[in-house]
């Protein structure tokens, strides 16, 4: 299991606006957020390439949602795969393995990482915990 920073924004869930489709939460990858809806279930999750659903920090856009005053943060549990917990371990070097076996693998939103043309290297995500559980 790892534990991550995620960001709710509450003006987007009481506008309704979360119904329509905007974002309403933004897990927090270190580098930047990303907005799938099922981010727990995205092979990409730890090596993000750059699909619809993320959004770079230092881009105006993560700047605005930084800055939004009705945010709630919050932490969750996902669990990792035995690809993830090495990255999150053994470092870069598992990190860029994993990077290399998705690079055929679809993002949320279609196109594999190849298609977009992301290099295979990443930063790594900052561990806020890591438990591990019994085999």
């Amino acid at each position: 299991m790892r534990t991550i920073e995620v960001l709710v924004d509450r003006d987007a869930v009481t506008s309704g606006a979360a119904a329509a489709g905007q974002p309403w939460q933004h897990h927090d990858l270190g580098h930047g957020y990303c907005t799938y809806t099922f981010f727990e279930q995205c092979p990409h999750r730890m090596a993000c390439a750059r699909c619809d659903f993320y959004t770079p920090k230092d881009s105006s856009k993560g700047q605005l949602l930084e800055a939004k005053e009705n945010l709630q943060k919050m932490l969750a549990s996902i669990p990792l795969t035995d690809n993830e917990r090495a990255a999150v371990d053994e470092g870069q070097a598992a990190l860029d393995q994993l990077l290399e076996r998705l690079t055929d693998v679809p993002t949320p939103a279609g196109p594999t990482p190849q298609q977009i043309g992301v290099p295979a290297a990443a930063t790594l995500l900052p561990v806020v915990d890591v438990r591990h559980s019994e085999p």
